[in-house]
């Protein structure tokens, strides 16, 4: 039996942005044999910050469920998707030079700010990040984030578009017709070539519900609601609860 852990970064994982809370948790469920997959609306710039900081080396699921980066050998079969120097990448997003035309039109008269339209500084007072972080997120490959805005309208317009507008923690993201779930049932099939699978994941926005839909069983932390997720008040919590 495989038991595999999918887990949102900001405000689940990660409290802030320092890696250092986290690694506790990471260790304990490594001990229990888990495999360990960060779902999150973070680019793969800063997830593989977060993987080298944690010691994780499994597969990971990159803005908002836009692409799924398999490292090269991690499973013995052959997957079909874009190949670079480390991993395969599934993707099922699409280009972020594709959001970022259709933002363009939108930003004077919304009063839209998103990384491509802000600076280092700006971003980091945004998302309170620190600011040697900030070129990792600017490294953006499928989705953009909306900061703040001087009027509602735009989110129906993007989606009348065909882009998808979610909500994470703080922020909205607009991304392709994708999402977290879509992502983690592809990588759950591949999970299954090999052997059974008992599925979990953790999360704290309305981007993260997707994720709860394929998975066994759920954890949300906060106040939200989802019918198959259990509400919990930490990570700590759900390590008391999980095999």
């Amino acid at each position: 039996m495989i038991r595999v852990v999918f887990f949102d970064l900001d405000k689940t994982l990660l409290p802030e942005y320092d890696p250092e809370p986290a690694k506790p948790v990471i260790k304990e469920l490594k001990r229990r044999g888990y495999e360990i997959i960060f779902n999150s609306s973070k680019t793969r710039a800063e997830q593989e910050y977060y993987r080298e900081h944690l010691k994780v080396g499994t597969p990971f699921i990159v803005e908002n469920g836009s692409a799924i980066y398999i490292p090269k050998g991690y499973f013995p079969f052959s997957i079909q998707g874009r190949e670079t120097r480390e991993y395969i990448v599934v993707e099922l997003g699409v280009g972020v030079e594709e959001i970022r035309k259709e933002l363009k039109a939108l930003e004077t008269s919304y009063g839209l700010k998103y990384y491509a339209n802000s600076t280092k500084e700006e971003i980091a007072e945004f998302t309170k990040m620190p600011l040697d972080l900030v070129p990792l997120a600017m490294e953006r490959e499928y989705s953009e984030t909306i900061f703040t805005w001087s009027r509602d309208g735009w989110q129906d317009i993007l989606k009348g578009r065909g882009f998808n507008v979610t909500m994470g923690s703080r922020f909205y993201a607009v991304h392709g017709h994708s999402d977290k779930g879509k992502a983690a049932r592809i990588l759950l099939d591949l999970y299954r070539r090999l052997d059974q699978v008992k599925s979990y994941a953790v999360g704290d926005g309305y981007n993260d519900f997707p994720m709860f839909d394929v998975v066994d069983e759920a954890f949300l932390i906060g106040n939200l609601r989802h019918e198959k997720a259990k509400n919990v008040s930490s990570i700590e919590e759900v390590l008391e609860v999980i095999e």
